[in-house]
């Protein structure tokens, strides 16, 4: 289908503000005028009860995490959701997705813990891994501390943030643990090697996430091409996904991740993992980030924290 009418009026928009292309300039520049477009993070967590920064032991040292708890009103520990943010390894902070964790928090009536993984190309690959893996042991562990129940442990993350939760959940069962209950992989990235999967050319420009951001994120993230055919870079290319916890994946129509991540869906389906699939028609990568101006988005954040609720 077309695209839908909010999804092209969002772009509209970014086309009139000249969102930068980071391609063009250094790193520390772009992520300076995502800084400087965030929204005020107070309206958001006004509707939760609280939100707490916290270093904790990581493998570069302290790792900082984000810990969200949403009001009263349940009488017994909460799912516990770890959110790895996107960004493309490069981009996005704990600020830049606090909003989103807000949401996530209130609907889903969960702990959330945003982690802050370092980030390419001071850190490049597998920094962002190791750190992801330290902070969902980390809250596998704390759970019940932080009052919620080690047993519905939920990875989940958007485009990078999705490779790191789908690796995560890889890393666990091979070295068995934690138990994950659920996986929400949401437009993620599950294939860096080449051949890039079609939808990365079909839709190369013009839908936000383009085909020259994806490269560059990729050059910084991993600038050893040899290495991004490994599982831990590209999780469909791993042997065998069987055993992996329940999923959710979720993608968007008019994506260059479309295909890769619909891929990864089909396999986990194959391997015998619980499933539950959706491709949101008409709208774009990121899409769930801007749930607020997006009607797709909001269904999204209700999708998956109806998720959660069903644990």
């Amino acid at each position: 289908m077309a695209l839908d009418p909010q999804t092209q009026a969002l772009l509209d928009s970014m086309q009139s503000m000249g969102f930068p292309d980071p391609t063009t300039q250094p790193v520390a520049v772009t992520r300076a005028a995502q800084a400087a477009m965030r929204p005020d993070l107070g309206p958001a967590r006004a509707t939760i009860a609280s939100v707490e920064d916290r270093n904790i032991p990581g493998p570069g040292g302290t790792l900082r995490v984000r810990i969200y708890k949403p009001r009263a009103g349940h009488d017994r520990p909460l799912p516990v959701l770890v959110y790895f943010h996107g960004g493309g390894w490069v981009l996005g902070d704990l600020d830049g997705f606090d909003g989103l964790c807000c949401a996530l928090t209130r609907e889903g009536q969960c702990l959330t813990i945003s982690v802050d993984y370092r980030l390419a190309p001071e850190h490049p690959y597998p920094a962002a891994v190791e750190d992801s893996e330290a902070a969902m042991r980390w809250a596998a562990a704390n759970a019940r501390a932080l009052g919620g129940d080690p047993s519905r442990l939920v990875l989940a993350g958007d485009s990078a943030g999705g490779n790191l939760a789908a690796v995560c959940a890889l890393r666990a069962r091979a070295r068995r643990g934690p138990a994950v209950a659920l996986q929400v992989l949401i437009y993620p990235v599950t294939m860096q090697a080449e051949p890039a999967c079609p939808s990365r050319a079909r839709h190369a420009d013009g839908y936000f996430l383009t085909r020259a951001v994806m490269d560059w994120f990729s050059n910084h993230y991993i600038p050893d091409a040899a290495r991004r055919g490994e599982p831990d870079a590209s999780p469909l290319l791993a042997t065998d996904l069987s055993g992996l916890p329940p999923a959710l994946v979720l993608t968007a129509e008019y994506d260059p991740l479309v295909d890769e991540g619909e891929s990864y869906a089909q396999r986990l389906l194959a391997a015998g993992v619980r499933l539950s699939a959706r491709r949101y028609l008409g709208t774009i990568h990121g899409f769930l980030m801007f749930h607020e101006v997006l009607e797709q988005g909001r269904q999204a954040v209700a999708e998956i924290a109806g998720a959660i609720r069903a644990l």
